[in-house]
């Protein structure tokens, strides 16, 4: 048994606003150290407005949610957005060979032995796809560049692991609620982990920006990868949860 509760139901599509979706997937164990640690895990779906989708760290492929996602409309892009999220792309990417691969900054590198099929590297502005419907800025670390976004239209802000949101009553380990305190990934205090916030030390400026970026779009809600999303109160959250570099 997990010591960590997934989001049920699982593998299915859940409106949070107008053209906007979240796919809550499995629990999974990373290594970390030499510990095994769980994490949920979560897909963002955007319709844009010629009606083709856009998938942001997508969760496995099912059936039945395959089913979903084809009542809504072609598949135009396939989101990795750091070099941690890419893992269940290459299932989507052989399902939906028409759509494009897109990979954050080092992920190619990463993920060569699992999926080197991408066919562009988010390095710059948004590409045509969805440029003047969603915004993105990339936060470069040492360990890994991750690029985050914000739908206009729904006002919506997707990032992955640069704020982490876990809620206690899913956590039913006591060691693992430890860790999660010490790390700041907690509900409330939901933030970025602190051992990631290392490897930004020599590019704070950098990612200053960015964060003041995401505040400057004044989104009115934060999807998160990993815990509960911020669903009000995004700007507060975002302050609070980026004090420590702001």
């Amino acid at each position: 048994m997990s010591c960590l509760s997934a989001y049920e139901p699982l593998n299915t599509l859940k409106p949070v606003a107008p053209d906007v979706w979240i796919v809550d997937g499995p629990v999974i164990d990373m290594t970390y150290a030499m510990f095994r640690l769980p994490f949920t895990t979560r897909m963002t779906v955007i319709r844009l407005s010629d009606g083709g989708l856009w998938l942001h760290s997508p969760t496995p492929l099912t059936a039945e949610l395959r089913a979903e996602i084809d009542a809504l409309g072609p598949i135009r892009a396939l989101i990795a957005p750091n070099k941690i999220h890419y893992w269940w792309l290459p299932e989507w990417k052989a399902a939906y060979p028409e759509a494009c691969a897109y990979a954050a900054p080092r992920v190619p590198e990463r993920s060569k032995d699992h999926f080197a099929d991408f066919d562009a590297v988010l390095d710059g502005p948004a590409p045509p796809e969805w440029l003047g419907e969603i915004a993105q800025v990339s936060a470069p670390g040492s360990f890994m560049t991750e690029v985050e976004f914000f739908h206009a239209p729904s006002r919506t802000l997707v990032l992955t692991d640069m704020i982490e949101n876990f809620e206690r009553e899913r956590v039913q380990c006591a060691g693992l609620r430890f860790l999660m305190r010490l790390g700041g990934v907690l509900e409330p205090n939901g933030s970025m982990p602190r051992d990631l916030r290392v490897t930004f030390r020599k590019r704070k400026p950098e990612l200053r920006d960015a964060v003041q970026q995401m505040i400057d779009w004044s989104p009115q809600r934060v999807l998160l990868a990993h815990g509960r999303c911020y669903d009000e109160n995004a700007d507060s959250e975002l302050k609070r949860a980026f004090a420590w570099i702001l």
